[in-house]
């Protein structure tokens, strides 16, 4: 993957959303031919020559010094994840002995983590790795979102199941904000594995099936996965409306625990207690924590 090419297509699209009188620019009526902000524009807005702006665009500015994208990174008005993510992009793209592309190490789930997803019987929860592979999940979550023990492994990936697995879609009740949320996530969490072969394959796959991936994919958002709400749709409870918290491990950022919860007294408290009861009494469910293979 041509990592400068990256490097200048976020910073484009991060142009092309801005007007120049959105930034105090003058443009005295001109006719303009690109949207957004041109490279000089920016340049003068960062504080730097046009044509190291240009140079920098393109991945050819050699080592970068903090400021410089600090100071890029204000011109664009980034938020704090996009900043991060443009700092990941030219840490890659002015890499001289960028990483191996060989397989990443297996992911593993310290029984700590089984214990933990065991211990929540009312509260739907996974584990997820790499690019959102499904590493874990208990008893609720499967029956909340997805039988994902009765998938192939090669769909056990909230991505591959928002986007290519009709039953899990249609558990979203807003999905384009769910799907709009994950690809924003994807491209972040892209920007911390950028040469991981299998990260990249899961990339093309979704590009390749997915009209709709592929359009989201184009806009260059990113987001961190920290917490929010989902609204999702049970086949015979109805809907639920649920908070989701994400927690990264601290001894391992690629894992994440994530847990759905509902506001106490709600409905939605109430059918998932109902869900959570059933998944006890064992009814159309397996047992236990669920792993990936």
């Amino acid at each position: 993957m041509d990592h400068r090419a990256e490097l200048g297509e976020f910073l484009r699209s991060r142009r092309a959303r801005l007007r120049p009188e959105d930034t105090g620019l003058r443009t005295y009526g001109e006719r303009r031919r690109v949207p957004g902000l041109r490279r000089e524009e920016l340049a003068q807005l960062a504080g730097v020559s046009a044509d190291y702006y240009v140079r920098f665009e393109q991945g050819r500015t050699g080592n970068v010094s903090a400021e410089i994208v600090d100071a890029i990174a204000g011109a664009l008005r980034l938020g704090a994840d996009e900043h991060a993510h443009l700092r990941r992009l030219v840490q890659t793209a002015q890499s001289s002995h960028p990483a191996e592309a060989g397989a990443p190490a297996p992911q593993v789930v310290r029984p700590g983590l089984v214990r933990l997803l065991e211990s929540m019987p009312e509260t739907p929860a996974f584990i997820a790795g790499r690019g959102t592979e499904l590493l874990a999940w208990n008893q609720l979550f499967a029956a909340l979102v997805v039988d994902v023990d009765a998938l192939p492994a090669r769909m056990r990936n909230k991505a591959r199941l928002v986007f290519l697995h009709e039953e899990t879609r249609q558990r979203f009740v807003n999905w384009q904000v769910k799907a709009r949320d994950l690809v924003a996530y994807l491209r972040m969490d892209l920007g911390r594995h950028p040469n991981d072969p299998g990260f990249r394959a899961l990339i093309d796959d979704l590009s390749e099936q997915s009209a709709e991936f592929r359009q989201l994919w184009a806009e260059q958002e990113v987001k961190e996965k920290t917490h929010g709400a989902y609204h999702l749709r049970h086949p015979e409870l109805g809907e639920f409306t649920l908070a989701y918290e994400s927690l990264r491990l601290p001894d391992d950022p690629d894992q994440t625990l994530v847990t759905y919860t509902a506001a106490a007294g709600s409905p939605s408290e109430a059918a998932l207690r109902i869900l959570a009861d059933r998944a006890r009494r064992g009814e159309n469910l397996t047992e236990g924590v669920r792993f990936s293979a």
